[in-house]
């Protein structure tokens, strides 16, 4: 499908207005929707492009700033030290409930585009996988992707680094996707293996993929992108958002 990425809009939150970008198909109808959270570096090139490539297949995209509260609006931090630094330091500095407030106001403005059909995913990436794996909490999200998300072993997300995301992980009723790299040092094996064994233990309805890629195997800039691997997980998640969001 060809696709526009003309809609921005300021989503009013508690701790401020959220930019969020939108990308959807140019026919005129009523999409499914998905929300995308980025990696640590927000609306980079990469994402744009991610963002891209699943509204192509017809649905709403929304691309939030997740640190909207601490960087100045159209803020995109570099693929460098310096940059994720920054990012770093944004991750932890803003508190788990603003996360969790800013994906109900996603939710809430998404439903009620005109854009949309209402049935809602969400995809994340690295602090985004962390970041989808918590939206899925909410009843309205059908299917979640999470590629290598980072925090949840250790349960460091946010400020004071002790967010209950594994304690919560029996509220998340849609189909869950979690995709990792074998080589990411982010989550080692004791990391993925605590995950799994919870996700068992609360009987979510999930998939899981470890593939022999480093961290970022996904972003298509850098030397650790992996595009055959890539490929191979585009094709899943797309499954996923069609089972759930389509025919589900």
């Amino acid at each position: 499908m060809i696709i526009k990425d003309d809609l921005v809009a300021d989503i009013a939150t508690a701790t401020g207005p959220m930019r969020t970008y939108f990308f959807h198909p140019a026919a005129e109808g009523r999409y499914p929707g998905v929300i995308l959270y980025s990696e640590i570096f927000q609306l980079t090139a990469p994402i744009r492009r991610f963002a891209s490539f699943i509204a192509g297949h017809g649905y709403v995209v929304a691309v939030p700033e997740i640190y909207h509260e601490l960087e100045t609006p159209g803020t995109v931090l570099a693929y460098d030290q310096v940059g994720a630094d920054k990012g770093n330091e944004d991750k932890y500095a803003k508190e788990l409930s603003s996360y969790d407030a800013d994906a109900r106001a996603l939710i809430d403005h998404l439903s009620t585009m005109p854009q949309c059909n209402g049935r809602l995913g969400v995809i994340g990436i690295c602090l985004g996988g962390h970041l989808a794996f918590r939206a899925a909490m909410n009843p309205q999200i059908r299917a979640a992707a999470c590629f290598y998300a980072t925090d949840i072993h250790c349960g460091t997300l946010g400020k004071g680094k002790n967010d209950d995301s594994l304690a919560r992980a029996s509220e998340i009723k849609g189909e869950l996707l979690h995709i990792w790299g074998r080589q990411d040092p982010h989550v080692p094996l004791d990391g993925r293996v605590k995950i799994k064994a919870r996700l068992d233990e609360v009987g979510a309805n999930y998939q899981w993929l470890e593939v022999n890629g480093a961290h970022a195997f996904m972003r298509d800039e850098g030397p650790r992108y992996d595009p055959e691997l890539a490929y191979q997980c585009y094709g899943l998640v797309l499954g996923l958002l069609h089972r759930r969001l389509t025919l589900g």
